[in-house]
Order: structure tokens, then sequence, then C-alpha cells
């Protein structure tokens, strides 16, 4: 087992590191080795974790990370024989007891009670046709300032400008909408969207008659409305070996109502299932782009989008992102932009990688993220660390006797959207409004 590539990506890295980088380089390795813990700070009780138990908290005080030079390093382990595939989500790192914590915002599911957390936004590069590899380049929170369609779009304009093809980019339903579709119209890389049924679409305008305003939109067509479809511009039937008979259909020209950007609408149905009787729910898409892949293989890229759901659970799980109860907004966004380096180790080191399934396991071909985890101690522990032994300094003196540091303050959750009705209230209570 050589690791080449696992070897110059690690020095590389290690290099372009800034302070406390032998501490993170430590940190890193032991999150790779330890298969459980019960707690942030075992992590630092790790064979390969050579410092002291306060040194993992430190370093992720201590550290910035360059974004610029590990987004550059990252990408240019993205071949460019082809179209490069790259999918974004955003997840969330519930706190609900973390009083202490800055910029907190509510949010929950539909029918549930509201959770206080931070939002993070992910782009990665999905690497396979198949597979649970998703490889983030971009790990980020989301600020109570912004959205994360907004999120979503300066991601994907940071990742374009150091690739040197165009991307196929993919996104759920959230982002399916005029909203993100303004805001990624500069950006060089094509779309490939999911929409929700009842959504409405709108074809081009007719040509102007010479009384009155221009017409903006043509003919309404309302997704849950088979009475309002137009005749499609091509229907394909293709038999797929997973899911059956499946006819793609496809609207040219039209755009949302308050977007002007020209989009391909998809249809994508299951007409006869091999492996269940379930009734499957037809598949809207849209797609924005220059030059568009055939509508065969073009709705498959779609469901490569769901490899970054398997990387969420395997963040969450194995490399124990969620598991820190940080009250620093600097600490848990460190943390956090320590995930991808991870991920990308382990897909370095997959080639060389040598299976050792536990008893209970069945050996695997393709080896998956945590199958590679599984192994990397003896990876490490055969190709080292960049990062130099620690250097004794001697014991702290601590806090001197009688000393009382400061509580913390305590922040408010932070609601993004407000009533009309309350925040009129608000107006008319106001100082000045008191005043005049």
């Amino acid at each position: 087992m050589i690791f080449n590539e696992l070897q110059q990506f690690r020095q590389t890295l290690y290099a372009s590191l800034g302070n406390a980088r032998d501490a993170l380089f430590d940190l890193m390795d032991a999150v790779l080795v330890s298969a459980c813990i019960v707690s942030f700070v075992r992590l630092s009780q790790s064979p390969v974790f050579r410092r002291q138990w306060s040194s993992p908290y430190e370093a992720l005080r201590d550290s910035r990370l360059p974004r610029s030079k590990v987004l550059k390093l990252l990408v240019q382990q993205i071949p460019t024989q082809q179209q490069p595939l790259l999918a974004g989500d955003a997840s969330r790192w519930n706190r609900p007891a973390a009083r202490r914590l800055k910029d907190r915002t509510l949010s929950g599911r539909t029918g549930h009670a509201p959770i206080a957390g931070q939002n993070y936004s992910t782009l990665a590069w999905i690497a396979e046709d198949r597979g649970s590899w998703a490889l983030p380049l971009r790990h980020e929170r989301i600020t109570s300032f912004e959205t994360p369609a907004s999120k979503a779009a300066f991601q994907l304009k940071q990742v374009t400008r150091q690739l040197a093809v165009r991307p196929l980019a993919i996104y759920d339903r959230g982002y399916g909408n005029a909203s993100f579709v303004n805001q990624t119209a500069g950006i060089e890389a094509d779309l490939l969207l999911r929409v929700t049924s009842n959504r409405c679409v709108y074809g081009a305008p007719p040509a102007y008659r010479g009384r009155g305003a221009p017409a903006k939109h043509g003919h309404k067509m309302k997704l849950n409305d088979p009475d309002t479809w137009s005749v499609p511009v091509e229907t394909v039937e293709v038999d797929d070996p997973n899911w059956g008979r499946v006819r793609v259909s496809r609207w040219s020209a039209y755009h949302f109502r308050k977007s002007q950007r020209a989009m391909e609408v998809l249809r994508v149905e299951v007409l006869e299932t091999q492996s269940s009787t379930r009734r499957l729910a037809p598949l809207w898409l849209v797609w924005l782009g220059e030059q568009m892949p055939p509508l065969e293989t073009l709705w498959l890229h779609y469901l490569r989008r769901f490899a970054i759901e398997h990387w969420y659970r395997f963040a969450k799980q194995r490399l124990y992102w969620t598991h820190p109860q940080f009250s620093s907004v600097s600490a848990t966004e460190q943390w956090s932009s320590l995930m991808p380096l991870l991920s990308w180790q382990l897909w370095l080191a997959r080639k060389d990688c040598t299976d050792h399934p536990l008893p209970w396991q069945a050996p695997q071909e393709t080896l998956t993220p945590g199958r590679v985890a599984q192994a990397f101690a003896g990876i490490l522990a055969a190709i080292g660390t960049p990062a130099p032994a620690p250097k004794p300094r001697g014991k702290s003196p601590g806090r001197g006797k009688g000393h009382k540091p400061t509580p913390r303050p305590c922040y408010p959750m932070v609601k993004k959207r407000a009533s009309k009705r309350k925040t009129s209230e608000q107006s008319l209570n106001s100082p000045v409004a008191t005043a005049a």
C-alpha cells in the first residue's frame, strides 16, 4: 500500500494551514481512527493525538482555515475529462440548549415544534455514477442574514471560478424557485432543479400588438393540472434496470413568474416498476444551461443528488460533526470546515485500502466511506503524519488566586421573519413614532 495521492494531499494541506496546524492535523487523525466517542474531549485520548486534552479546543479557537487555498486544493482533485456533477443542499445542527451560542435561528418541519440551532450549506462533488461518495467542496454556516438560496448561489459561484469546465449543479425542490434562479443568473454552471408539483410556469410572451404594456408571460402551465399542459417538445421512454419503464417528457422555453430565465421543464414518470407494486409520483425537474444532455440520462443525474444525504448522515454519525457542544460560533465554523478535509482523505485512501470488515460485516468490493474509515488506523501507521511531535513547554501557571471569570453572555434566538402586524405595532411603539 503506497497511498501516494493521499500523502501528497496531506503534505499540501498541512503546508497551506495556518496557526495551530499541528494540533488540527492530530485532531483530524483522531477523528478518522476513532470508531466511537462519548464526548468531544475524548478525541484527545486517541493514540494519534499527541497533545494535552485542552489542545482540541485551543486549536479550533486559534486556527483560521484559508478557505481559498483549501478550495483550490480540493478542486484540483476533480478530473476535467467530462462535465463535473455537483450537488448542493443544507442541513441543520440543532442546539436547543445552547443559550450562550450566538446567532441561533428557529426552524422545524411542518407539524413539529421549531428547534433552535444553526443551518449549514454544502456543495459537494459527486465523483461516481453510483454509491454513497459525496465530496464536499464548501461546507459553511448560513448566518441569520442569509438564506439557503443565497448561500448556495454564493458557494456555486466560488467553486465555478476555480473549475476549468462548466459543471452541472443539482439541487432539491427547496431551490427550485425564481429566487435561486435569479441569483445564479451570472454563474457559469448548468442547473438541474427539482420543483414542487403544485408550481406554475409560464411560456414565452406573445408578440407585442402595439397597444398597452408588452406581455411578460405567455401560456400558464400548472404542473398538477394536465388540462393546462401543452404538447411536449420531446418524449422518450427508457427501460431502467432499477426503476422499470420510465417516460420522460420535455417542455421548452418556460420560466417562473418572477424570473425571465428560460428553462426546460421535465416530467419523469415511472410507467411500470419491476420490484414494487407501489405507485410512484411523477418527478418534475427544470434544467437551465447551455447544452442540454440527452433525456435518457439527464433524469438519472438528479438521482445522484441523494449521495449528499448519505454524506450528511456519515458526517454526523462517524465524523462527529454535530457531537461537540461549543459555545463559540468561530469554533463551530472551524470544526465544520474540517469535515470536507476528512472526507477527501478517505476518498484518496480508498484505492489502495484493504477492506477490514468486522466479524458481523460482509466484505465489500467497492468500499464505502465508513469502510475506509474503519481501516484508516492501519493506513495512518503506514504513511505517518506531516505534523511534528509537540515540544514540552512546562506547566501553565493557571488562574490566579481569587480570579473569577466573567460569565459568558446569553444570546436570544434570531427570528428571520416577523409578521406584518407585529412589525407595525413595533413601529408605532418606537420612540420616533411616540415623539411624532
